[in-house]
């Protein structure tokens, strides 16, 4: 057990805090919801960060970090397409959840196969995730924030490119593993 790692287990804590503070019917609820998943992704760069800085990278770090960050993603994503019940939030949903899924099997394959290196975290997916989080926390939020910032106007935007990043990055994923496979 070291920092980044219970950094980590906190992020995948957070998940039922999220899942209270929406249903709570308080003002400020919203407001916690989003702080709640806001913290959560501060977690998530800090936990990498500090791992590889303090070199306290592990296995167990590796397996366990992207399991947190799909999870708290997914409830997340689940949770605004419940309320909004809208086929686009639906079919946004469906697209991150899904490529999460997609590339979580992909990268096992090609461990399995032995060139788990050819599908790693690329920029794209490094900027897919961004949007993801803001937009995840403004749509939780959900209010105009000071009364005058559309805060749900500004998620759906980045929610837009996010699904789009979600759909490039998994392709980019998807034609790495292809061209690596076909060469071996």
């Amino acid at each position: 057990m070291n920092l980044p790692i219970l950094l980590t287990w906190v992020r995948i804590a957070f998940i039922p805090l999220l899942i209270l503070f929406f249903y709570l019917d308080r003002p400020w609820a919203p407001f916690a919801a989003a702080l709640v998943f806001g913290l959560a992704g501060l977690t998530d760069w800090a936990d990498g960060y500090l791992a590889r800085k303090w070199q306290q990278e592990s296995r167990f770090g590796a397996f366990l970090d992207p399991v947190a960050d799909k999870l708290i993603v997914a409830v997340a994503m689940l949770l605004i397409v419940e309320r909004e019940a809208n086929l686009w939030f639906t079919l946004a949903g469906m697209i991150i959840i899904g490529r999460e899924i997609v590339i979580s099997a992909l990268r096992e394959w090609m461990a399995q196969v032995g060139l788990r290196g050819k599908v790693a975290v690329a920029f794209m997916g490094k900027l897919k995730t961004t949007f993801q989080i803001i937009a995840l926390i403004f749509l939780l939020y959900n209010q105009a924030l000071f009364g005058f910032l559309p805060m749900r106007e500004l998620g759906i935007i980045a929610l837009v490119l996010a699904t789009i990043l979600t759909l490039v990055s998994m392709l980019q994923y998807l034609q790495s593993a292809f061209v690596a496979t076909k060469e071996t």
